[in-house]
């Protein structure tokens, strides 16, 4: 969507794109005033009038007379303003009444705790109330209607569906339909499309236009739907072209070919003191095809709490090693970065493998040791977090990059490791399960290995849900497993998102605890707002059992590894998604001893309890992905917001799913059909992509 090209019309007018551009304000008929208030929400240039889209719509295609109502049913009713009431109840308390005659009877508009709205009526004026009508005595009543205010004897355009749009205070639903009513006229025929013609009868969408005016002034609910589908289409579409784009660039470059023969195979092996599962072996397979081809690897490597990930990246990195490569291994936190450390430490005791540790705990002296060791190609393990993408870490011969939990990254990050010759393959890993929509989307340019068994020995966990009358009882237990060796986590919530809060609420947690129920045991302390030294010394503590309880907020979610801790509490569990609740749980099944959750909630809500109920049912983090997805949303999951892809105009990820494919396969053949957007009838799609995602997405090709 947005404007036509740059072409100069008759001398001295304004072309098309200028007009689009032009400051609300210089509109026929709106002026500095009215162009202050729509600039409060956010509408600056005549182009964001147009796609300021209705919040709602009002069916105005029957208004009824008031003989002609039901109790119970939504309707329309046109009538004149009798008399206005407003009374106070208490303290922010009031409910303001507006009778409404008509020739068959009454209606009666209630507002409470709306004081103002009394002041938005006057006697005598002609009004439209839509709402849901319940009879009270003898007068009907209508609670908090949609309300038109209507010039005297105005006549309703007959078979519409009246728009409500977004308001600030000063503008009114009418003022602003007569806004959007003009700017249609002036400008809704200069819209360029970005579909061409023959591609809009293929898939059967409406043009721009047409789309622009129908979702704003529809004619039916047809015409609203067809709309509707052509901006949800057009969302979906222009992400899928840009992964889709992506996917080809991939194609066209070179990587260094990493084979793994039946030697290396071997060699690895020998490595490890366990065998393989059945989905390891599986996921090694598809990385080995990967890795022997000269097109960079892109896979997202997803498996379950506790699956074994990590080892199937420890085979991928051995393999770029053994062929004289240097790989790198990217997590988001210092504490996973040094517990990975730890863990290749474990495995390469008995290999000649270099590695070192890259993060920003270091001290400036270890820094420049570690950088200059990697640019000479001395190292060829490198294990970091973000302090690997500083501008002052060269690598001699990378081959591999390998994400930990790709969702804590933004979507640039992905690719910001790379040396000065080839093209390094990349593996990314999340211990979120991820719903087949969102993989579609923000993991759409990525081939998906999953695995779904866990490692041998692994023992469950048994996870209950209780209210605070229960935690008497609860910590009973609790002592009794420390008493008898094992440790636990302790998690507070999260509750806004302020660091001060967290702090605040974990603390108090610790003070509590460590002064009552656990006051004979050895608490620690671990929250974002601790140094990474200090992060690091109260987890090293934890591991070795100085310390037997970590007070703890969700920091310790992801990869913390001790497999002696078998216990947790979560405190307000409402606060915290399925799957943070699930990657949480995860931390107490890492060994031989059976593991116990119990999760308390405080929650009046039967969806919010239901919710946790699930999560003691089920230990299955696919299914409670897809749970997590339909009740809370993508960016719940996996804080989409961090990925820096533009937001949609209408689209809705759990809502538009048929869309989404419908949209993914017709970007994939235009991609191939058109890698580069060259051909003439698609350079407006090219401006479209370049203009959203060539940055976020790393389109050099395309950009």
């Amino acid at each position: 969507m947005g404007p036509a090209g740059d072409d100069q019309g008759r001398s001295g007018e304004k072309t098309v794109a200028q007009r689009l551009a032009m400051p609300v304000q210089y509109l026929k008929g709106i002026g500095p005033a009215k162009g202050e208030l729509l600039n409060k929400l956010g509408l600056n240039r005549a182009v964001d009038l147009l796609f300021f889209f209705p919040r709602d719509y009002q069916d105005l295609r029957e208004i009824k007379a008031i003989d002609q109502l039901e109790d119970g049913q939504t309707a329309s009713v046109r009538g004149v303003v009798e008399d206005i009431d407003s009374r106070v109840l208490g303290t922010n308390r009031s409910v303001t009444g507006v009778l409404m005659r008509q020739a068959s009877g009454y209606v009666r508009g209630v507002w409470f705790h709306q004081p103002f709205m009394a002041e938005r009526f006057s006697l005598g004026q002609e009004v439209l109330f839509t709402g849901k009508v319940k009879q009270n005595g003898m007068v009907w009543e209508m609670s908090h209607p949609q309300v038109q205010w209507l010039e005297a004897g105005a006549e309703i355009p007959p078979g519409r569906l009246q728009p409500v749009y977004p308001l600030t205070e000063g503008l009114n639903q009418r003022q602003m339909q007569s806004i959007l009513l003009a700017v249609l006229d002036q400008l809704a025929d200069t819209l360029e499309d970005v579909f061409p013609a023959d591609f809009r009868r293929t898939h059967q969408l409406c043009s721009i236009t047409e789309a622009v005016r129908q979702i704003h002034f529809p004619d039916s609910p047809a015409e609203l739907a067809a709309a509707r589908r052509r901006f949800i289409y057009q969302d979906l579409f222009l992400m899928q072209l840009a992964l889709a784009l992506k996917r080809q660039q991939q194609e066209h470059t070179t990587a260094p070919v990493l084979e793994p023969t039946a030697k290396i195979d071997a060699r690895i092996r020998r490595l490890l003191p366990f065998e393989l599962t059945k989905g390891q072996n599986a996921a090694i397979q598809e990385i080995q095809a990967d890795l022997a081809r000269s097109r960079p690897m892109n896979r997202l490597l997803q498996g379950d709490v506790g699956s074994g990930k990590t080892v199937v990246a420890v085979y991928a990195m051995l393999v770029a090693v053994a062929h004289g490569y240097q790989a790198v291994l990217m997590a988001p936190t210092e504490i996973l970065a040094r517990q990975h450390m730890a863990t290749f430490e474990k495995l390469l005791t008995a290999s000649h493998v270099r590695r070192t540790l890259l993060v920003g705990g270091l001290s400036a002296g270890e820094r420049k040791k570690a950088l200059e060791a990697i640019a000479a190609g001395e190292v060829d393990l490198v294990i970091g977090t973000q302090a690997l993408l500083q501008e002052d870490v060269k690598f001699s011969k990378l081959a591999l990059v390998v994400i930990d939990e790709q969702h804590k990254f933004g979507v640039r990050q992905r690719a910001s490791l790379k040396d000065a010759g080839l093209a390094p393959h990349y593996l990314v890993m999340t211990a979120t399960p991820i719903p087949r929509t969102v993989a579609m989307t923000m993991f759409g340019d990525l081939d998906v290995s999953s695995i779904r068994d866990a490692p041998p020995g692994r023992q469950g966990v048994k996870t209950y849900l209780a209210q605070a009358n229960a935690k008497e009882r609860w910590w009973d237990f609790f002592r009794k497993k420390l008493r008898e060796g094992r440790q636990g986590y302790v998690i507070a919530p999260l509750v806004e998102e302020s660091q001060q809060l967290e702090t605040a609420s974990v603390e108090q947690l610790f003070e509590t605890l460590s002064n009552g129920p656990l006051h004979e045991f050895r608490l620690g302390l671990v929250h974002g707002r601790l140094t990474p030294d200090q992060k690091q010394a109260a987890m090293q503590s934890f591991r070795d059992g100085t310390i037997q309880v970590l007070v703890a907020t969700s920091v310790v979610e992801v990869g913390v590894d001790v497999p002696n801790a078998t216990l947790m509490t979560i405190e307000d569990g409402e606060y915290f998604g399925l799957s943070a609740l699930h990657q949480l749980r995860g931390r107490i099944s890492r060994g031989s001893h059976a593991g116990f959750c119990c999760v308390f909630t405080n929650t009046t809500s039967n969806t919010g309890y239901e919710r946790l109920d699930a999560f003691t049912q089920t230990a299955d983090g696919y299914e409670l992905a897809e749970m997590d997805f339909r009740m809370r949303g993508p960016g719940h999951l996996l804080g989409t917001r961090q990925h820096g892809l533009a937001p949609f105009h209408m689209a809705d990820l759990q809502r538009d799913t048929e869309i989404l494919q419908e949209a993914r396969t017709h970007a994939l053949a235009l991609a191939t059909l058109d890698p580069t957007l060259s051909l003439p009838q698609h350079a407006l799609l090219r401006t479209r992509v370049v203009g959203r995602y060539a940055q976020v997405l790393d389109l050099g090709d395309v950009g």
